[in-house]
């Protein structure tokens, strides 16, 4: 399949670009090597191959969950500039 000027400016037109002469000339030949690649992938024997996500098998790689000690308020809060009782005090940013 070959693309004319006509669609690539079709093409333009739907992607909301506005492309001079010249870069449609320029686009042109470039969008049909496009094409052509995608036509030779599409002559592949796909029979038997499964569909894949990604090509290479993905492991979690999160740590497991589990209980582990935290902070206190106090720890949490010793650089605190200011603090109200178990809590950060932060200076109001709305009227």
């Amino acid at each position: 399949m070959s693309l004319t000027a006509e669609q690539v400016r079709w093409v333009a037109h739907l992607s909301r670009l506005q492309l001079t002469d010249a870069e449609v000339a320029q686009m042109t030949p470039q969008l049909n090597s496009i094409v052509g690649y995608v036509d030779q992938l599409q002559k592949i024997d796909t029979t038997g191959v499964e569909p894949l996500a990604h090509a290479l098998e993905q492991v979690n790689v999160f740590r497991e969950d589990g209980l582990r000690p935290s902070l206190t308020p106090d720890q949490a809060l010793a650089n605190a500039p200011e603090r109200s009782g178990n809590l950060f005090q932060v200076p109001a940013v709305l009227d």
